[in-house]
C-alpha cells in the first residue's frame, strides 16, 4: 500500500499543476478579452459621445450657426466650414510625413548596423529624449528659433519653385506658415518612428543577413535585400504611429501658424491653412452653447479621419506581412 501510495504521489501532483495551470490560463484569458472589451467599449463611448454633442450643430442650418456663433463664417454651413480644416490638418500633416519618415529610416538604419555601439546607444538615448519634450516647447522653439532660420529658405524657394502651386509667393514674412509647422511637426514625430523603426531592424534574423553577405552583398545590399522587406511592415507601422501624432497635433501649430480657411496648396503663404486640433484649442475659451458643438463637430471629424488611417493602415501590414521575409 505504501509503494503504491508513493508512485500514484507524482501523479496527483500532476494532475493537481495541470488543474491549477488551467485556472491560471482561463483567469489570464478572461482578464485579456475583458481589456480588449474595454478598449472596444471606451472608443464605442467616445464616439457615441462626439456624435451626440455635434448632432445639435450638424442638424442646425446654416443661418443659425451664423447667428448664434461669432467666429462662424457667413454664407457657410457645417460641411464647407468643417471641409478646409481637413484639408489643412491633412496637408500639415502628409508634409511632416514626407519630411520625417526617410529622415527616421536612415536614422534607425545608422543606429541599428553602421553606428558604433557606444554611438548608437548614445544616439538612441538623445533620440528618445527628443519624445519626453513637451508640444509648447516645441510650439515656442518653431515660433521663436525655426520661423527666423527657415525665413531665408523660404523666400529662395517662392522666387526660385514659385512656378509650382506649392512653393507660389511671395513667402510670409515672418515664415509663419504651414511649411515651417511641417518642419516642427516632422521633428516631433521623428522619435516614435525612428524607435519603432530601429527595434524592428534589430529584429531581423541574422541568418538572412548572414546569407547576404557571404553571397557578395556589400553592407548597403545586405540591408535592401534582407532588412528593409523584413521591416516593411514595422516601418507601416511606425510611420501610422507619426501620423497619428502629427493629426492630432495641437500646441505646436497653434502657436506656428498663421490661421486661414482655404483650399490652398501655397504652404510659403499666410492666413491660408488651418487645423481641426489648432482651431478648437484657438476658438474653445470663447465658445458657448452651439459653438461647443460645432467645434465638437470638427472633433467628430478629426476622429473619423484618426479611425480611417489607422484602419488602413493595419490593411496595409496585413497584406504586407506574408511578404515581409519573416518567415
Amino acid at each position: 500500500m505504501t509503494t503504491t501510495a508513493q508512485q500514484d504521489a507524482p501523479r496527483v501532483r500532476t494532475r493537481r499543476r495541470r488543474s491549477s495551470d488551467r485556472g491560471v490560463n482561463r483567469a489570464f484569458r478572461i482578464t485579456a478579452t475583458g481589456a480588449g472589451a474595454l478598449i472596444l467599449a471606451v472608443l464605442a463611448a467616445v464616439a457615441i459621445f462626439l456624435v451626440i454633442e455635434a448632432w445639435p450643430s450638424i442638424s442646425a442650418g446654416s443661418e443659425t450657426l451664423a447667428e448664434s456663433i461669432s467666429w462662424f463664417p457667413e454664407d457657410a454651413n457645417l460641411l464647407t466650414f468643417v471641409g478646409p480644416l481637413v484639408f489643412g490638418t491633412l496637408l500639415g500633416s502628409a508634409l511632416a510625413m514626407l519630411i520625417a519618415v526617410p529622415l527616421a529610416i536612415g536614422i534607425a538604419l545608422f543606429i541599428s548596423h553602421y553606428a558604433p555601439r557606444r554611438m548608437a546607444q548614445a544616439l538612441g538615448y538623445v533620440i528618445d529624449l527628443l519624445a519626453a519634450i513637451p508640444s509648447v516647447v516645441y510650439g515656442l522653439w518653431g515660433a521663436i528659433v525655426v520661423t527666423p532660420v527657415v525665413q531665408p529658405v523660404w523666400e529662395w524657394l517662392s522666387s526660385t519653385l514659385g512656378w509650382i502651386p506649392l512653393f507660389a509667393g511671395p513667402a510670409a514674412n515672418p515664415a509663419r506658415v504651414m511649411l515651417t509647422v511641417a518642419v516642427v511637426l516632422a521633428v516631433m514625430i521623428l522619435p516614435i518612428i525612428t524607435a519603432v523603426s530601429r527595434e524592428v531592424f534589430l529584429q531581423t534574423p541574422r541568418l538572412h543577413e548572414e546569407a547576404a553577405l557571404a553571397l557578395g552583398a556589400t553592407r548597403w545590399e545586405m540591408i535592401r535585400t534582407a532588412v528593409l522587406p523584413f521591416a516593411r511592415s514595422g516601418i507601416i507601422s511606425a510611420s501610422m504611429l507619426g501620423l497619428g501624432r502629427a493629426l492630432g497635433e495641437t500646441m505646436a501649430v497653434l502657436m506656428i501658424l498663421s490661421p486661414g480657411a482655404m483650399y490652398s496648396f501655397a504652404v510659403l503663404q499666410a492666413g491660408q491653412q488651418q487645423t481641426i486640433a489648432a482651431n478648437i484649442a484657438a476658438q474653445y475659451p470663447e465658445a458657448s452653447g452651439l459653438g461647443v458643438s460645432t467645434l465638437i463637430a470638427t472633433g467628430l471629424a478629426l476622429f473619423v479621419i484618426t479611425m480611417a488611417v489607422n484602419m488602413a493602415a493595419r490593411a496595409i501590414v496585413a497584406r504586407r506581412k506574408d511578404f515581409s521575409g519573416a518567415n
